[in-house]
């Protein structure tokens, strides 16, 4: 059985020879964590020697070394049985080599694997000789995703960048989040994270960031100061959907969760936070009201079981150390601000810059910042409270008109989230104010 590594480190495969070549399979993406797939091959439910050529595929993931060093240790004699159950498993049963069949094995991995894909190589059926693992000779190229990778190449053509920079190509993207931000060293992707959403040309996404593993250490934290980031604490419980055991993951999946929810039924001006997390079944450890003291003015999030309300995500600040931008709401609903202003007055471009045109302009921004007040994102009791526009010659010089620019002047007043309510509550006695 031979091992071949293909476009250097492009993808993983073990060719699976009978007489000659039967198929090849190969891990459906780059990258080392293709060694960690075992394939079993056995005969069909429905096989029937001399009679069919059925057989069965049984393709097996573990997402950790040390577990699948393991099971490489114990499927050394083809067997898994005693293995630490893998963390996917897909199982293709009564597969054929038959191209005109239904169950052609081709179609039915290709189309249902989210871990593999074959190519026939050759007619027949493979050896049912057990498992083998797809493994990758790869020489002198590392294959290991590393920091650079996640970074990508700014300088590359339009349509090839890979990592964060081919996300500065895409306008619509709000939220941005790493799920295993910590794996590459303590904060080093996080550094990344944070300097992508805040590039001149974006500034139009913020980045769902999370702590390491186990109880809050300050140390990386410390040096986080943006207003294009929040930072969520501690990990969560959930059921592995796999396997169904419990498993501990980052937050920020849940928390990007919660953010698009939150947009969708209340707006972007509302808080993210006092939101149920759903699909957590509990946490590693509790956070008090003593901790979240401590935390909650450091810009930390936490995430919190109440008795009788559940899990909730309780904290919506940024990580910035400047009080204008504070909280997470305020930072996307001015980002939606402009973005949608933005949007809306395109028409603009090339009209002829003079008073018709800024009072249209006016009239344009106006009318959808009263759309905002009225929804509630913004203070005050009339839209003279809650917002202006200005764009005449106060905004402009006339050098300004001459090159062609069209300067409007905006400000909002947001509304911010209440975040800690204070009764205050005094002893009374009845009749004292009439003695």
């Amino acid at each position: 059985m031979s091992v071949t590594d293909v476009d250097g480190n492009a993808t993983l495969t073990v060719p699976v020879v009978a007489s000659g070549v039967v198929m090849e399979v190969a891990a459906v993406g780059p990258g080392r964590w293709g060694q960690r797939i075992a394939l079993t091959f056995g005969d069909a439910s429905l096989y029937r020697p001399g009679t069919n050529e059925l057989f069965k595929l049984t393709v097996s993931y573990w997402s950790d070394d040390a577990t699948v060093s393991d099971a490489k240790r114990l499927g050394a004699a083809f067997s898994l049985a005693d293995a630490t159950p893998p963390d996917t498993q897909e199982v293709y049963d009564n597969l054929s080599p038959d191209e005109s069949a239904a169950n052609y094995y081709r179609d039915r991995i290709n189309d249902g694997s989210n871990l593999v894909e074959v190519t026939p190589r050759g007619s027949g059926r493979p050896p049912t000789v057990g498992t083998t693992w797809l493994a990758g000779n790869f020489g002198a190229v590392d294959p290991q995703v590393g920091l650079l990778d996640f970074r990508g190449d700014p300088e590359a053509e339009p349509g090839e960048r890979t990592g964060l920079a081919a996300f500065e190509e895409l306008r619509d993207v709000s939220i941005v989040s790493i799920p295993d931000e910590h794996s590459y060293g303590d904060y080093l992707l996080t550094g990344e994270l944070v300097a992508h959403c805040e590039q001149p040309a974006l500034k139009d996404r913020v980045a769902v960031l999370q702590s390491p593993q186990g109880p809050f250490q300050s140390d990386g934290f410390d040096g986080l100061d943006s207003k294009y980031a929040a930072y969520y604490y501690p990990w969560v419980v959930i059921h592995d959907p796999t396997t169904g055991a419990k498993k501990l993951v980052p937050p920020g999946g849940h928390v990007a969760g919660i953010f698009a929810r939150s947009d969708t039924e209340r707006g972007v001006h509302k808080a993210p936070a006092n939101e149920v997390v759903r699909g957590v079944v509990e946490l590693p450890f509790e956070v008090t009201d003593g901790d979240q003291a401590a935390l909650n003015p450091q810009g930390v999030n936490c995430i919190r079981s109440f008795r009788g309300r559940g899990i909730r995500l309780w904290g919506a600040r940024t990580v910035s150390s400047d009080p204008e931008w504070k909280y997470v709401n305020v930072r996307r609903l001015f980002i939606y601000i402009e973005q949608s202003i933005d949007l809306s007055t395109q028409w603009v471009v090339f009209e002829p810059n003079n008073e018709q045109l800024w009072a249209r302009v006016r009239q344009t921004v106006a009318n959808f910042l009263n759309t905002v007040w009225r929804d509630g994102a913004l203070m005050g009791t009339t839209p003279e409270e809650a917002y202006y526009v200005k764009c005449d010659r106060s905004t402009m010089t006339q050098a300004d008109i001459d090159n062609g620019k069209l300067i409007v002047e905006i400000g909002v007043a947001p509304t911010k989230p209440a975040e800690f309510v204070v009764f205050r509550l005094s002893q009374w006695t009845a009749g004292a104010e009439g003695a």
